[in-house]
């Protein structure tokens, strides 16, 4: 599986839109490209719902989200509608691109060793080397945990920098105001 450090490999696959996409479709854009095993099932809806609940925060953070699995156009633009999703399903029948990143291989599922799809999520910088690599992921709160990540890392010294609204600092007269009040509470005798 690929790691963070690792240049990603280049490509394009058919999506819900009609277009072919991959993520230099997208320049000068993180793009966060999650696998998934299937279309309407209960983990991969959630999955897809949380992403799509976050694309206005992912649009912010310079990111776009591709969902990739081997279903289908027409079954992703099924599921698109569906569930009112709002970033491109691209299809991988033939598995290439997810045995690219390692996301296709052994996993265990209801305990028993089986070939299949591993939910993963990558984070890939504008220049397409993986940023953050998400292995055997969790589908509650990963959405918002790749958010996290990705605001933190790729917004660099724009989200570092403090701004006055969020941390305002006392004016000199209110911190002169401040002094006497306190001076004169400590200088209040004991009974």
């Amino acid at each position: 599986m690929l790691k963070a450090g690792d240049k990603a490999p280049k490509f394009e696959l058919d999506s819900d839109s009609g277009k072919k996409l991959g993520p230099g479709s997208f320049p000068g854009k993180h793009v966060v490209v999650y696998f998934y095993p299937r279309d309407n099932t209960p983990g991969c809806t959630r999955e897809a719902q949380a992403f799509a609940a976050h694309a206005k925060d992912f649009a912010k953070a310079g990111a776009v989200v591709l969902g990739i699995s081997k279903d289908s156009v027409t079954s992703h633009c099924g599921f698109r509608d569906k569930y009112k999703l709002t970033f491109p399903l691209l299809s991988d029948p033939d598995l290439k691109v997810h045995k690219a990143f390692g996301a296709y291989g052994e996993k265990v599922m209801y305990g028993k060793k089986v070939l299949g799809t591993i939910r993963s999520t990558f984070v890939l910088d504008p220049t397409g080397k993986v940023q953050h690599a998400y292995p055997s992921v969790k589908v509650d709160g990963h959405a918002e945990a790749v958010l996290a990540e990705l605001g933190d890392s790729s917004a660099g010294a724009k989200s570092a920098k403090p701004t006055t609204k969020s941390a305002p600092r006392p004016s000199p007269k209110s911190a002169t105001k401040a002094k006497p009040k306190k001076a004169a509470a400590k200088a209040k005798p004991k009974r």
